[in-house]
């Protein structure tokens, strides 16, 4: 397709011969393809609704007619206020045990006799039970009537009803309504009606038309036999509920076909706005056709191919060192998978968890391995392709795409944990900010805002501060560098770095000048300043193996050049690259810092070596390439900047009188040299970053080998 057309063209393959040489290339096609794939698989498998509409804006297209019936649906809105309303007025449903009364009648009399035998202190007595009290006699003892007053007083208020106290009926009134059921039939009745334990001890007090004596022998023995009998019932209580929250319509009308939903112009209002809905769930919801399903992947996976092919011809054109690179082309098209995937999930139980999602941790990633314009581009790649699924897609990229920028902006150094802090407080204010103003222009008041999606928003915030444990594990992943591992490397007292110290003193106090320098080059041109530092401070790790070769490590005036032939002294200076490159691998240092080793001397010769040779062997004009350095040439601002760095330090060492004209004419001539060598044709410097470049080490050497004072 797109890219497989690119690569062809790209590739001018030869079959069958080209297929091997052009590997790398079909892999980062297929790298891409699959990208396509894995996120058109998580699409929704439904049409998308091809008329964006705001409540509250003018609705922007063609009159739209009714092709068929539909139903109106209301709002959720409006469904939850009715569901909060049928939760309101709900009464709880409460059991009456009939049992409670027969039990607490059984221990009165037995409770009742002990007293009676003890009160009258009688050994022996006749017995009686509640089935011998309640047979009907003519004439009862004093003891029995007084039994049997207690009796119908516990009846009348277990059959009145002792009610169980729950948390919403505590604090009613009395003329709060519940729902009773004895004896399988349902009665509505008041509250008031009904006794709690409290009220019922109350009444056992009350006991009219008895003796003081008679109260205080009755009253605590009803007392003890008191117990609620009214229970609440929770699982009748939510199948009530339930079913009159089925009970509640969904629906507030039908709109007939032809009808005329909204008109070109026209304001969409609340009213609208619910039709112009309920003909969108209908029209994403219809019956498809045997074909249609494939025609709708079909789209999508063109959608996402020409959003991957911007992204393709971007790296291409602007980023070819991550183009070229499958591993990084593979770490990126990782997070645009990871951050869509993100997505669908939260789509799944709530559109509002969106809000979550926190998305400002591509670009904050991407920033920390790559650059500023690179992390901005992936972003917008990826909330254009999440648009495609999210609803009010519009409002999404706007509010992602203002986060985004804000994350890219604030955290200008990963390395400073205060920052990341800071950007994380930033991207939840502009959150607010933009979604009030949204909301705002959608709603035209505040009543309506669903203030919890603020809530989402802080907690999108707080999940950007997981940044950096990502960037650590994709850092292992991928066999990436960041700047916090640029800052660890850079630390002077790691393990490689002391050794280089002990090893050869003079060249660890030369790669640290050549950092400084370098440092402020980059500053000063725009650039990776942390890289180009930890490069700078690696630079000549190679030349722990032969130390005394180098003439910043030789203190005892000895030189052992002088007993060697020049070819010979030219391949122990030349191979301090290629053990540098060794050591690294060694120590497991980034391929990044190992471009600089392998590129601070590009293809230049040694010199000193070199005119030596030819002074003595003049004809042998055809043996330059024993003096040359293998390579590679710069190819970055950084690595080009490192090589400068290195070569004015290394030759302003030497000057016996660095006066300020001897500097700035070293300064040109040796940075002039390395141009009309063609060292910097594969970096992307100017001439003018140059010059700004000799203005500064001019600047900077000349402060570190001014003239002394002799006392």
């Amino acid at each position: 397709m797109l890219f497989i057309g690119i690569l062809v063209g790209d590739m001018r393959l030869n079959f069958p011969f080209d297929i091997r040489n052009n590997y790398y290339k079909i892999q980062k096609v297929a790298l891409f393809l699959l990208a396509t794939v894995l996120i058109v698989w998580m699409f929704p498998n439904r049409a998308s609704f091809k008329y964006e509409f705001q409540k509250g804006k003018p609705w922007m297209h063609e009159n739209l007619i009714a092709p068929y019936d539909f139903p109106v649906y209301k709002s959720n809105e409006q469904l939850s206020n009715e569901q909060l309303q049928v939760r309101y007025n709900l009464k709880p449903t409460f059991m009456v045990d009939e049992s409670v009364y027969e039990i607490k009648a059984e221990e009165f009399i037995s409770n009742f006799e002990q007293k009676w035998a003890i009160d009258k202190n009688l050994k022996k007595d006749i017995r009686f039970t509640f089935f011998n009290l309640n047979k009907k006699k003519q004439r009862k003892t004093k003891k029995e009537k007084l039994a049997f007053y207690g009796l119908n007083v516990l009846e009348n208020l277990y059959s009145k009803g002792i009610v169980q106290l729950i948390d919403d009926i505590e604090n009613q009134e009395d003329d709060f309504e519940i729902i009773v059921i004895r004896s399988n039939v349902g009665e509505v009745k008041r509250l008031g009606k009904l006794y709690t334990i409290e009220s019922a001890s109350k009444k056992a007090y009350e006991l009219p038309n008895l003796a003081d004596n008679e109260k205080e022998f009755l009253a605590p023995l009803i007392l003890q036999s008191l117990k609620q009998n009214v229970f609440y019932d929770e699982d009748a209580t939510n199948k009530m509920l339930d079913s009159e929250l089925n009970e509640i319509s969904k629906g507030l009308g039908m709109v007939q076909r032809g009808e005329v939903i909204i008109s070109q112009g026209e304001l969409v209002t609340e009213s609208n706005f619910q039709k112009l809905e309920s003909y969108r769930l209908r029209y994403e919801g219809e019956n498809w056709q045997d074909n249609s399903e494939r025609l709708l992947s079909l789209g999508q996976s063109l959608l996402v191919l020409i959003a991957f092919l911007i992204l393709f011809l971007f790296l291409k054109q602007f980023r070819p060192e991550v183009f070229i690179d499958n591993k990084k082309v593979t770490f990126i098209l990782t997070l645009i998978i990871i951050m869509v995937l993100m997505a669908t999930l939260s789509l799944i139980p709530n559109n509002n968890l969106i809000f979550l999602m926190p998305f400002c941790l591509l670009p904050i990633i991407i920033k920390a391995f790559f650059d500023t314009r690179l992390a901005l581009f992936t972003h917008l790649i990826a909330i254009i392709i999440i648009g495609f699924i999210v609803p009010n897609s519009f409002e999404f990229i706007y509010l992602q795409l203002m986060a985004g920028i804000v994350s890219i902006l604030s955290v200008l150094q990963m390395y400073k944990r205060a920052q990341l802090f800071v950007s994380a407080a930033k991207i939840i204010g502009v959150y607010f900010l933009t979604y009030f103003a949204m909301a705002l222009t959608q709603e035209g008041s505040i009543d309506n805002i669903d203030w919890m999606n603020f809530v989402w928003f802080a907690g999108n915030g707080a999940l950007t501060l997981f940044a950096y444990p990502l960037i650590f594990a994709f850092e292992k992943t991928f066999s990436l560098v960041s700047d916090v591992s640029l800052l660890e490397l850079s630390d002077t007292n790691n393990p490689l770095l002391r050794k280089l110290a002990q090893k050869a003193p003079g060249t660890f106090q030369h790669s640290i000048q050549v950092a400084n320098l370098a440092e402020e080059g980059i500053l000063e041109i725009g650039g990776n300043a942390l890289l180009v530092r930890a490069g700078a401070l690696y630079h000549d790790i190679g030349k722990m193996k032969n130390p005394q070769f180098f003439i910043e490590n030789q203190i005892s005036g000895i030189n052992p050049h002088d007993d060697m032939s020049f070819e010979e002294s030219a391949r122990i200076i030349i191979e301090h690259v290629k053990n540098g490159i060794e050591i690294a691998k060694e120590y497991n240092l980034p391929d990044e810092l190992i471009d600089f080793i392998r590129t601070h001397h590009g293809t230049t010769m040694v010199g000193y070596f070199y005119k030596q040779y030819i002074s003595n062997f003049p004809d042998e004009l055809k043996s330059e390439d024993k003096f040359r350095y293998p390579g590679l040439k710069p190819f970055s601002k950084e690595t080009a900047v490192l090589m400068m760095s290195d070569s004015v330090e290394a030759a302003a060492r030497s000057l016996k009188s660095p006066t300020v004209e001897n500097i700035d004419k070293l300064v040109e001539n040796i940075i002039n040299h390395q141009i009309d060598q063609n060292q910097f044709v594969n970096a992307d410097i100017t001439l003018k970053s140059i010059t700004k470049i000799k203005k500064l080490f001019k600047k900077k050497l000349q402060s570190i080998h001014h003239l002394r004072v002799e006392y």
